[in-house]
Protein backbone atom coordinates (compact mmCIF):
# COMPACT_ATOMS: atom_id res chain seq x y z
CA UNK A 1 0.00 0.00 0.00
CA UNK A 2 1.14 3.48 -0.58
CA UNK A 3 1.93 5.50 2.09
CA UNK A 4 1.85 9.29 3.15
CA UNK A 5 3.18 11.50 5.58
CA UNK A 6 0.28 12.81 7.89
CA UNK A 7 0.30 16.38 9.13
CA UNK A 8 -1.10 18.73 11.90
CA UNK A 9 -2.77 22.23 11.78
CA UNK A 10 0.80 23.73 12.20
CA UNK A 11 2.21 21.49 9.14
CA UNK A 12 4.56 19.29 11.01
CA UNK A 13 4.48 15.45 10.92
CA UNK A 14 2.30 13.32 12.79
CA UNK A 15 3.11 10.21 11.62
CA UNK A 16 2.20 8.66 8.49
CA UNK A 17 -0.93 6.47 6.72
CA UNK A 18 -1.44 3.98 4.28
CA UNK A 19 -3.50 4.58 0.91
CA UNK A 20 -5.31 1.80 0.20
CA UNK A 21 -3.77 0.40 -3.21
CA UNK A 22 -7.27 -0.10 -4.84
CA UNK A 23 -7.91 3.71 -4.45
CA UNK A 24 -4.51 5.53 -4.59
CA UNK A 25 -2.72 3.41 -6.48
CA UNK A 26 -4.96 1.81 -9.84
CA UNK A 27 -3.87 3.32 -13.30
CA UNK A 28 -5.13 6.55 -14.48
CA UNK A 29 -7.40 6.42 -17.55
CA UNK A 30 -7.53 10.25 -18.32
CA UNK A 31 -10.45 8.80 -21.20
CA UNK A 32 -12.50 7.71 -18.84
CA UNK A 33 -11.71 11.31 -16.59
CA UNK A 34 -13.10 13.04 -19.42
CA UNK A 35 -16.72 10.70 -20.04
CA UNK A 36 -17.57 11.19 -16.20
CA UNK A 37 -16.90 15.10 -16.07
CA UNK A 38 -18.83 15.35 -18.98
CA UNK A 39 -21.81 13.42 -17.54
CA UNK A 40 -21.70 15.77 -14.67
CA UNK A 41 -22.18 19.23 -16.88
CA UNK A 42 -24.45 17.70 -18.48
CA UNK A 43 -26.51 17.09 -15.70
CA UNK A 44 -26.29 20.40 -14.24
CA UNK A 45 -27.22 21.86 -17.13
CA UNK A 46 -30.62 23.30 -17.19
CA UNK A 47 -31.50 22.52 -20.58
CA UNK A 48 -34.38 25.77 -20.75
CA UNK A 49 -32.69 27.89 -23.52
CA UNK A 50 -35.71 28.13 -26.30
CA UNK A 51 -36.94 30.19 -29.21
CA UNK A 52 -40.15 30.35 -30.71
CA UNK A 53 -41.45 28.55 -33.96
CA UNK A 54 -43.61 29.50 -36.50
CA UNK A 55 -47.12 28.47 -34.40
CA UNK A 56 -45.52 30.23 -30.93
CA UNK A 57 -45.01 33.95 -32.75
CA UNK A 58 -48.32 35.70 -31.81
CA UNK A 59 -49.57 37.34 -34.56
CA UNK A 60 -49.91 36.43 -38.26
CA UNK A 61 -53.25 34.92 -38.39
CA UNK A 62 -54.51 36.66 -41.47
CA UNK A 63 -53.31 35.72 -45.09
CA UNK A 64 -50.57 39.47 -45.76
CA UNK A 65 -52.05 39.47 -49.13
CA UNK A 66 -54.18 37.40 -51.89
CA UNK A 67 -52.77 34.70 -53.64
CA UNK A 68 -52.24 35.64 -56.77
CA UNK A 69 -51.77 38.76 -59.14
CA UNK A 70 -49.68 40.84 -56.59
CA UNK A 71 -46.42 39.85 -58.24
CA UNK A 72 -44.91 38.36 -55.62
CA UNK A 73 -44.21 35.44 -54.07
CA UNK A 74 -47.04 33.32 -52.20
CA UNK A 75 -47.25 33.62 -48.40
CA UNK A 76 -50.09 32.60 -45.75
CA UNK A 77 -48.51 34.14 -42.95
CA UNK A 78 -46.01 37.42 -41.88
CA UNK A 79 -44.97 34.89 -39.27
CA UNK A 80 -42.79 32.62 -41.80
CA UNK A 81 -39.36 32.17 -40.81
CA UNK A 82 -38.28 33.76 -44.06
CA UNK A 83 -40.57 37.38 -42.85
CA UNK A 84 -38.67 40.00 -40.34
CA UNK A 85 -40.53 39.39 -37.07
CA UNK A 86 -41.23 35.62 -38.09
CA UNK A 87 -40.59 32.47 -36.24
CA UNK A 88 -37.04 30.41 -35.82
CA UNK A 89 -36.16 27.57 -37.88
CA UNK A 90 -34.60 24.76 -35.89
CA UNK A 91 -33.82 27.00 -32.82
CA UNK A 92 -33.12 25.36 -29.73
CA UNK A 93 -36.31 23.91 -27.82
CA UNK A 94 -36.42 23.15 -23.88
CA UNK A 95 -34.75 19.33 -22.99
CA UNK A 96 -33.53 16.75 -20.68
CA UNK A 97 -29.43 16.69 -21.06
CA UNK A 98 -29.18 14.39 -17.96
CA UNK A 99 -27.71 10.88 -18.88
CA UNK A 100 -26.75 8.31 -16.81
CA UNK A 101 -23.53 6.26 -16.13
CA UNK A 102 -22.73 2.33 -14.26
CA UNK A 103 -22.01 2.82 -11.18
CA UNK A 104 -18.78 0.45 -11.53
CA UNK A 105 -17.52 3.53 -14.14
CA UNK A 106 -18.17 6.50 -11.94
CA UNK A 107 -15.99 4.45 -9.34
CA UNK A 108 -13.55 3.80 -11.66
CA UNK A 109 -12.91 7.11 -12.62
CA UNK A 110 -13.22 8.60 -8.70
CA UNK A 111 -10.48 6.07 -7.88
CA UNK A 112 -8.47 7.20 -11.11
CA UNK A 113 -8.91 10.99 -10.32
CA UNK A 114 -7.54 10.60 -6.67
CA UNK A 115 -4.87 8.31 -7.82
CA UNK A 116 -3.69 11.23 -10.57
CA UNK A 117 -3.65 13.33 -7.35
CA UNK A 118 -1.63 10.87 -5.16
CA UNK A 119 0.99 10.96 -8.00
CA UNK A 120 1.13 14.37 -9.13
CA UNK A 121 2.22 14.78 -5.18
CA UNK A 122 -1.05 17.28 -4.49
CA UNK A 123 -2.45 15.36 -1.74
CA UNK A 124 -1.98 16.50 1.82
CA UNK A 125 -3.87 14.26 4.68
CA UNK A 126 -4.05 15.48 8.43
CA UNK A 127 -4.57 14.22 11.75
CA UNK A 128 -7.63 16.75 12.38
CA UNK A 129 -9.63 18.97 10.84
CA UNK A 130 -12.19 19.31 13.87
CA UNK A 131 -13.39 23.19 14.18
CA UNK A 132 -15.84 24.49 16.99
CA UNK A 133 -16.86 27.48 15.74
CA UNK A 134 -17.83 28.29 12.39
CA UNK A 135 -15.41 31.18 11.39
CA UNK A 136 -13.47 32.20 8.06
CA UNK A 137 -10.62 33.34 9.52
CA UNK A 138 -10.36 29.91 11.18
CA UNK A 139 -9.89 28.02 7.77
CA UNK A 140 -8.08 30.69 6.62
CA UNK A 141 -5.20 30.66 9.06
CA UNK A 142 -5.26 27.12 9.43
CA UNK A 143 -5.21 26.65 5.14
CA UNK A 144 -2.18 29.50 5.45
CA UNK A 145 -0.24 27.28 7.50
CA UNK A 146 -0.36 24.51 5.19
CA UNK A 147 0.23 26.85 2.17
CA UNK A 148 -2.88 25.85 0.65
CA UNK A 149 -5.27 27.93 -1.21
CA UNK A 150 -7.05 25.92 -4.13
CA UNK A 151 -7.81 23.18 -2.09
CA UNK A 152 -10.63 20.87 -1.64
CA UNK A 153 -11.06 19.76 1.91
CA UNK A 154 -12.33 16.25 2.22
CA UNK A 155 -13.98 14.90 5.52
CA UNK A 156 -15.84 11.69 6.55
CA UNK A 157 -18.96 13.19 7.54
CA UNK A 158 -21.03 16.40 7.79
CA UNK A 159 -18.99 19.02 9.60
CA UNK A 160 -21.28 21.76 9.79
CA UNK A 161 -18.84 24.30 11.35
CA UNK A 162 -16.20 23.83 8.88
CA UNK A 163 -18.55 24.10 5.80
CA UNK A 164 -19.97 27.09 6.84
CA UNK A 165 -16.83 29.08 7.78
CA UNK A 166 -14.88 27.72 4.48
CA UNK A 167 -17.98 28.50 2.27
CA UNK A 168 -16.63 32.07 1.55
CA UNK A 169 -13.19 31.37 0.99
CA UNK A 170 -12.68 31.42 -3.25
CA UNK A 171 -11.09 28.65 -4.48
CA UNK A 172 -12.00 26.21 -1.29
CA UNK A 173 -14.72 23.71 -1.43
CA UNK A 174 -15.63 21.14 1.34
CA UNK A 175 -16.53 17.41 0.36
CA UNK A 176 -18.12 14.60 2.54
CA UNK A 177 -16.69 11.33 1.68
CA UNK A 178 -20.21 10.18 0.16
CA UNK A 179 -20.62 12.95 -1.53
CA UNK A 180 -16.86 13.25 -3.57
CA UNK A 181 -17.26 13.14 -7.32
CA UNK A 182 -14.51 13.61 -9.74
CA UNK A 183 -15.21 16.92 -11.62
CA UNK A 184 -14.52 18.25 -7.56
CA UNK A 185 -11.10 16.90 -6.99
CA UNK A 186 -9.87 17.88 -10.78
CA UNK A 187 -11.14 21.59 -9.93
CA UNK A 188 -9.44 22.26 -6.96
CA UNK A 189 -5.40 22.23 -7.23
CA UNK A 190 -4.57 20.15 -4.07
CA UNK A 191 -7.11 17.96 -2.00
CA UNK A 192 -6.39 18.11 1.69
CA UNK A 193 -8.37 14.78 3.20
CA UNK A 194 -8.61 14.35 7.01
CA UNK A 195 -7.36 11.16 8.77
CA UNK A 196 -10.70 9.96 9.43
CA UNK A 197 -11.83 10.55 5.80
CA UNK A 198 -9.00 8.01 4.74
CA UNK A 199 -10.41 5.08 6.85
CA UNK A 200 -14.45 6.22 5.95
CA UNK A 201 -12.91 5.92 2.25
CA UNK A 202 -11.98 1.86 3.53
CA UNK A 203 -15.06 1.13 4.54
CA UNK A 204 -17.23 2.80 1.89
CA UNK A 205 -14.97 2.05 -1.41
CA UNK A 206 -13.38 -1.07 -0.32
CA UNK A 207 -16.00 -2.39 2.35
Amino acid sequence: MPQIEIINKDNKSAGTAELPDDIFGVKVNKALLFEVVHNHLANKRQGTAATKTKGLVSGGGRKPFRQKGTGRARSGSSRSPLWRGGGTIFGPQPRDYSYKLPRKIKWQALSAALAGKFADKEVVVIDDLSITVPKTKAVMTLLKNLGLNNVLIIVPEKNEALELAARNIPRVGVARVSELNVYSILTHEKLLISKGAIERMKEAYLG
